[in-house]
């Protein structure tokens, strides 16, 4: 084997190394980005699963309502209305949330 082959050799193997350390570091980049929105995807999923239990509770409790009372306007108000009372409320708390 001569030197110039051997040069040739520990070129390559320089070259190949570098690549392989910019893809690894590349692929560790995206997988923090995966992992970011994951995370985001998963507290999203918590925040709907949360309303979507409050809205079958308000429901509930119109049937509830209705049930007892029969259908009034007033009782479909006051339910919306409590609703959005109940929006209003948890606002804040999703906004402190959010911020951490």
């Amino acid at each position: 084997m001569t030197m110039d082959a051997f040069l040739k050799m520990n070129v390559f193997f320089a070259v190949t190394t570098l690549a392989v350390v910019c893809v690894t570091v590349l692929v560790v980049i995206i997988l923090i980005y995966v992992a970011r929105l994951l995370s985001t995807l998963n507290t999203i999923a918590t925040e709907v699963e949360e309303e979507t239990q409050e809205i079958r509770e308000d429901i509930g409790a119109l049937r509830r309502k209705t049930k007892q009372e029969g259908l009034r306007l007033a009782s479909l108000l006051s339910f919306f209305g409590n609703r959005a009372k109940k929006a209003a409320s948890r606002a804040p708390a999703r906004k402190k949330r959010a911020s951490t």
